[in-house]
């Protein structure tokens, strides 16, 4: 599976004001760009998972940080899931 990367430009004050190092910020950004994409629909949680590198239920537990359920709307998402699992 080819991947990609994407490069996010930002300054350090930003660091300073979340208080946080690289690393942590960083990992957070990930795990938050991922839950956005799967709170839209856009991604599953397996795909939400490999976003934020972690395990698919870790990412899972994550959700539930943000008031979001594991469990898709959509009738195929469970299979989906499954499928990729």
């Amino acid at each position: 599976m080819a991947t990609n990367s994407l490069t996010i430009t930002y300054p350090d004050d930003l660091l300073l004001s979340l208080k946080k190092n690289r690393d942590e910020f960083e990992e957070e950004a990930r795990l938050l760009l991922a839950v956005k994409l799967y709170e839209l629909g856009r991604v599953s949680t397996g795909t939400g998972a490999l976003l934020a590198g972690m395990s698919r239920v870790a990412f899972m537990f994550e959700l539930q940080r943000f008031n979001l359920s594991p469990i898709g709307l959509e009738p195929g998402e469970l299979t989906e899931d499954f499928q990729h699992a």
